[in-house]
């Protein structure tokens, strides 16, 4: 995967903070009441039937703000400006990839009763 990928840019939709001794994922909450969605001029973000919030790439005019509204700082964008989120890998069987790929399985992905 190394050699296949070397040189190749890599945007990732989870990214790691570091404070002091602590370090932790910030990722896409799929917010009950999401500001991002209603900050979206062109309808591009959505919240499904299930409560995944998720991008229409098609529908995005990059006016960023979603960005700028996300409380958590969870939206990024890659090297041609594309808004990116975790979406739990939604196209990929909803395994979200960072749990299946974590070599410790320090991630987990669990429905959490409140």
């Amino acid at each position: 995967m190394v050699k296949a990928l070397k040189g190749k840019p890599i945007t990732p939709r989870v990214h790691i903070e570091e404070g002091g001794k602590i370090h932790y994922a910030v990722s896409c909450r799929h917010c009950e009441d999401p500001l991002c969605i209603k900050g979206c001029i062109s309808g591009a973000l959505t919240k499904s039937e299930d409560g995944i919030v998720t991008i229409d790439h098609n529908k995005c005019v990059g006016c960023l703000s979603c960005m700028l509204l996300c409380p958590y700082g969870c939206i990024t964008t890659d090297e041609n400006s594309t808004v990116l989120k975790c979406e739990l890998c939604i196209q990929n069987g909803g395994i979200p990839a960072c749990v299946e790929g974590c070599p410790n399985r320090a991630i987990v992905f669990e429905e959490v009763q409140a």
